[in-house]
């Protein structure tokens, strides 16, 4: 057993020898090709002053769920967050408004992404919802004791915050 034990090690210390003597750029890309690769997005959880979180529908209209979206190579997901809630329903918020959600990264494993969730709050009398019709084919305010029919991703995520359908309901193994 030691015998085996050191043949193999003798083997990864030559492997790594090897990896270390590559040029950089060749390391990056052997990495590259061996790990697993993840997309990231940002989420906002944005209630309004009676406590309704603010939901969208997007094509083709099965469910409801946060606006959110894919980060931009190089942006940081709070930017991320502000830009694609103005995008898809025209509410501007700065990035100093938007506050981390705890758990503030939510790994979705199976799916292979990581949403970094902020929170904001916002007056909803005086700040108007628009959407583009395209993206995005509505936007509502919902109370969290109504929510309308929510996509699978949206209703685990929010499960993650005790909202919703989910709540009590998935474990560490559903997700």
């Amino acid at each position: 057993m030691t015998r085996r034990r050191s043949v193999a090690t003798r083997i990864r210390r030559y492997g790594y020898q090897v990896f270390y003597r590559l040029p950089r750029g060749v390391r990056r890309r052997v990495v590259r090709l061996v790990s697993p690769t993840y997309t990231v997005g940002s989420v906002v959880l944005v209630r309004d002053s009676d406590g309704r979180i603010l939901l969208v529908r997007q094509p083709p209209g099965h469910g409801w769920s946060l606006p959110a979206g894919m980060a931009n190579r190089g942006e940081e997901p709070a930017a991320c967050a502000a830009r694609e809630l103005a995008e898809e329903t025209g509410l501007l918020v700065s990035v100093a408004d938007l506050s981390p959600a705890v758990p503030n990264a939510v790994l979705h494993s199976k799916g292979r992404w990581v949403d970094f969730v902020f929170e904001a709050t916002v007056d909803s009398d005086e700040h108007t919802v628009e959407v583009d019709g395209a993206e995005i084919l509505e936007a509502r305010w919902c109370s969290v004791q109504a929510l309308p029919p929510l996509t699978v991703p949206a209703a685990r995520l929010l499960a993650e915050y005790g909202i919703g359908p989910y709540v009590g309901y998935l474990d560490d193994r559903a997700r």
